[in-house]
This record gives structure tokens, C-alpha cells and sequence, in this order.
């Protein structure tokens, strides 16, 4: 289901640079910021770059930059700062910390935590070569720590204690990464949204993200409520678990969809073509859900229903409460294999993963081609992580 196409970004709005080589970005008071390389171009105009951070005392670091498109109102400019401010209040583990915003000759750019791992999109291409998808205590895993860090967003508030009402608005397998080390780490709160007073909004009719992780809230164009989260982060589950989305299947399916998203504009391709995320979600019900879920224990079946119902009121009433029901499920899931699972679990998982896919790698297009060290054949690469459990 995802999308893996490297796209450029678009003619009136240049990349920064012309050849990818080491040079200075820019420096920010007594530390200077040294472009690495090109991590991703998104087709909304935005740039991902890695660069190392040099300070005058201390050590380098890397860092993520980036770069968006220039806000072409200054509504948008104010929305771009509102964005930023309101990510700078998260603190969390399993989110990754904004840590300054720079104006560099008249651009914007973002300067973020760097997470050395692969993005949940790749991890599902290397399911995808594999042809086996992770392992269930690494699909639920990675799922309580999301939730655990949408509960801390969905709870924040302002300094006169009134909620923030902040959500992600894009739970997505590319806003999500696992770093080599075992954590996992929620990205991109850039298109948050916010129900604090005053605060500008963006254009009811532009939806931001990947609608083929949307709530069917978010594409009705109602008001949104951390249920929507909630919503994203069950497909991503499932698609996890079972390496199939959850409307795979009626999507092959679906005729050519008839053209009744007019009044709507993306600021991005999704993984899934609006017109027949719109038509799947039309008919959505909980038998869609156990069809899809059927290879999965019945506690985690029910987990992923009160994710996934198509009425947000349905669903679980925090990300607190979903947190802790997939917890269970880990517990459950520990019983049953008679294995303990934790972040050396995940760090020595994942290696796997990229080992086996190794086998193929030539068959196949993959966006983050760094995971496989130039050089080393499968059996090799094997070696390089943690041993296993």
C-alpha cells in the first residue's frame, strides 16, 4: 500500500543545492549545521536532509533539517510558526524532539531529532520483500509506544491549563521510525492540529498527510478529535501484523472510482487514491476488520475493532485506554510464545529484517537504499546487530 517514489521537488520552489556533496548549511549563534545527504523530497515541496551539528564546545552530532516550501500567504507563514510552537512543548520518548526553527535567506527550515533507522513505509517494503510480515509482539510493541506518545500530545496544555486538543492528524507508516537500537520514534508533528483558541487553521477543503491512514472524520471534513488518531494508528497495526492495509483487498477490487472528491485538494499523492478511500469508508463496517484480522488472537482482534469503527464515539476514549489494553496483548502474546519482548527484541528483529531482505534487493526499488552497508552480503549483515534473543 505505500507509496515509494523518490519525487522532485517541484520547479518554482529550486532544491537548495545543486550537488549532493558536504558543505554548510548555515549556523545558528556558535553552531554550524553541515548537509550529509538527501533523505527524502516529499511531493508537498518538503526536503529532509541529514546534516551533522557542530557546536564550539562539544561533540558533532547529526541532526534531521527540514526544509519546507515558503508559505505563500502570510496566514500560512503564521500557521508554519503556530506548527513549530506547538511542537517544541512535546517531551516524550517516543516522539521526536523539534529543536529549533531557522529563516535562512528567506526559507524555512526545521532542525529535528535524528533517529538512525529505517521509516514504518520501508519497514513494510522489507516485509514485502521478505514476503513475511514482523513478528505480532513487534507490531504491538511499536503500536502501545505510539499510543503512549499520542496520550502525552492529546493531553498537553497551555500555560492557563486549558487543553491543546493537539492532534497528529498523520499516524502513517512514514511518521514513524524504529532506530537500530529499538525505539521507536513518532515524527511530523508539523501538521498537527490544534483546537486552542484563536489559533489558525488550515483550509477545511487541503487535507494534509496520507489519506489512505485517515479517519473517515478527517476526510468528511468534521471536527476531529483524538479518536481520529486512534483510527490511523489501528490501519498502521494492522498493516503491521499482517503486512495486508486494511482495504487491500476492495481496493483491487474497486472499479475505476467515479471522480466525487472535487470539493477536496491534497497537498500530497497519497498511498491510496482519494476517490476510492472515500468509496472503501462508505461502506466500512466491523465484519471488514475481523475479515482482515482473522489470523490474529482474538484479544487483538477486538483491540484493532475499537480502533477501527467507523463512528470516533465507538472507539477507545483515550490513547491512554488503548495503550494499555495493547500492553495486554503483549503480555498475552508473551505468555503465549513463552518469550520475553522488549527494545533488544526489536533492534534484533529488525536486523533481521533487513537481512533477509537483503536477499533481494536488487529485485526490488527501495527508497532508503542506506540500510543495506555497500559491500556486504546477507550473511554478513546478519552478524552486525544484536544477537538474538
Amino acid at each position: 500500500m505505500a507509496s515509494h517514489r523518490l519525487t522532485t521537488t517541484p520547479q518554482d520552489e529550486p532544491s537548495i543545492f545543486t550537488f549532493e556533496r558536504r558543505h554548510v548549511l548555515f549556523s545558528v549563534e556558535h553552531t554550524r549545521f553541515e548537509f550529509v545527504r538527501m533523505l527524502e523530497r516529499r511531493a508537498n515541496g518538503e526536503e529532509l536532509l541529514l546534516a551533522d551539528r557542530y557546536q564550539r564546545h562539544g561533540l558533532a552530532g547529526p541532526v534531521v533539517i527540514k526544509r519546507v516550501r515558503s508559505p505563500a500567504s502570510s496566514a500560512r507563514r503564521h500557521r508554519l510558526v503556530e506548527e513549530v510552537q506547538l511542537a517544541y512543548r512535546l517531551h516524550h520518548p517516543t516522539i521526536a524532539q523539534v529543536h529549533y526553527f531557522k529563516i535562512h535567506r528567506g526559507k524555512p527550515y526545521i532542525i529535528m531529532e535524528h533517529v538512525d533507522g529505517p521509516s514504518l513505509e520501508t519497514v513494510l517494503d522489507l516485509m514485502a520483500m521478505r514476503g513475511q510480515p514482523v513478528s505480532l509482539a513487534f507490531a504491538l510493541h511499536v503500536a502501545a509506544e505510539l499510543a503512549d506518545a499520542l496520550h502525552h500530545a492529546h493531553s498537553l496544555k497551555d500555560a492557563q491549563g486549558r487543553s491543546l486538543g493537539l492532534i497528529h492528524r498523520d499516524v502513517s507508516p512514514r511518521n514513524v521510525r524504529v532506530a537500530r537500537t529499538g525505539e521507536v520514534k513518532l515524527t511530523h508533528f508539523g501538521v498537527a492540529y490544534s483546537h486552542l483558541v484563536g489559533r489558525e487553521e488550515t483550509a477545511e477543503a487541503l487535507l494534509k498527510g496520507d489519506v489512505a491512514y485517515a479517519s473517515p472524520e478527517y476526510l468528511a471534513g468534521k471536527t476531529l478529535t483524538a479518536a481520529s488518531d486512534l483510527f490511523s494508528l489501528g490501519l498502521v497495526l494492522l498493516e503491521l501484523a499482517t503486512g495486508r492495509h486494511l482495504f487491500a483487498a476492495a481496493a483491487e477490487a474497486l472499479e475505476p472510482p467515479r471522480a466525487k472528491s472535487h470539493e477536496l485538494r491534497l497537498e500530497e499523492p497519497p498511498s491510496l487514491p482519494l476517490t476510492q478511500m472515500l468509496m472503501l469508508l462508505e461502506d466500512h463496517g466491523p465484519q471488514d476488520v475481523e475479515r482482515a484480522a482473522a489470523s490474529l488472537p482474538p484479544k487483538v482482534r477486538a483491540v484493532l475493532q475499537g480502533m477501527l469503527h467507523k463512528d470516533a464515539t465507538k472507539r477507545f476514549g483515550s490513547a491512554e485506554a488503548l495503550c494499555e489494553a495493547l500492553r495486554e496483548c503483549i503480555v498475552q502474546e508473551v505468555r503465549r510464545t513463552g518469550r520475553p519482548f522488549g527494545r533488544a527484541d526489536m533492534a534484533a528483529e529488525l536486523t533481521r529484517l533487513i537481512s533477509d531482505a537483503s536477499a533481494v534487493r536488487d529485485e526490488v526499488e527501495l527508497l532508503d537504499e542506506s540500510l543495506f552497508p555497500s559491500g556486504l552480503e546477507a550473511h554478513e549483515l546478519s552478524g552486525r546487530g544484536p544477537k538474538d534473543a
